[in-house]
């Protein structure tokens, strides 16, 4: 069920707005190094343009937004980055649930908790517990998370129920597959924001941004703004969405 907008610029039009907004925040480390800062700098200073653009897509109406702030491929990092950043995703959790919890936002894991730390699993599960009622916008928290590895984990539930007899062979397909992902029952991305410049995906909702629109910036994220969000929703509006068929 679409969100009625809470506070809609006058740039944008009230419809059509993503229903399903995801994000690929890149750019923190190429921040601090630019800036010549140490790299949990540019991890602090994206944590605030997150802030900002959360607050921005609940004030625009958007349903659901999906947020890409840690990969299965991040583990590669030096060791000490690595635990920062998971010690900041944690404060930065405890910090704002009041908030996402006040704005009725419900909020979801989206990725594999086993490898995380214990303390970020037990305040992700409280975050996830304390809101799991609201009725607002989902905000999905990609988080250990890879692509890949969702839709492998997806194929497996699958077959485990093909092989226990509750499910046919014959009926398995795309929707059968779609409702074992993270975001089964959340719509498709609309509209797939990517910060930092790089043409790629990286591993980021392979199935789900089939038929997504495609919005690249070479802003790094700490630079990302909500007016830059309106540019890119703006850019949305223009489009002609054809999934494959023809104009009307």
């Amino acid at each position: 069920m679409s969100r009625a907008p809470a506070a809609l610029p006058p740039e944008l039009h009230p419809e059509p707005i993503p229903r399903h907004l995801a994000v690929i925040q890149d750019g923190n480390r190429r921040w601090a190094k630019g800036h010549r800062l140490a790299l949990l700098r540019g991890h602090q200073e994206g944590a605030k343009a997150t802030k900002e653009i959360i607050r921005a897509c609940d004030d625009f109406g958007v349903e659901v937004l999906t947020l890409y702030a840690f990969s299965t491929e991040n583990w590669s990092r030096p060791r000490h980055e690595v635990s920062a950043l998971m010690r900041l995703i944690e404060d930065n959790l405890r910090k704002e649930i009041d908030e996402l919890d006040e704005k009725n936002t419900f909020i979801r894991h989206v990725g594999e908790p086993g490898p995380l730390p214990a303390s970020l699993r037990r305040e992700l599960a409280r975050c996830c517990e304390r809101t799991a009622d609201n009725t607002g916008m989902v905000l999905n928290l990609a988080i250990n998370y890879g692509g890949r590895a969702e839709i492998v984990r997806a194929v497996r539930r699958l077959a485990e129920r093909v092989k226990a007899g509750e499910l046919e062979p014959a009926a398995l397909d795309e929707a059968a597959l779609d409702a074992e992902l993270y975001t089964g029952g959340q719509p498709d991305p609309d509209l797939l924001i990517r910060t930092g410049g790089e043409l790629r995906i990286s591993n980021f909702l392979p199935w789900q941004v089939a038929y997504s629109e495609l919005w690249v910036t070479s802003t790094l994220w700490p630079d990302f703004t909500r007016e830059e969000l309106v540019q890119s929703i703006g850019d949305y509006q223009k489009r002609d969405r054809r999934f494959g068929g023809v104009s009307a």
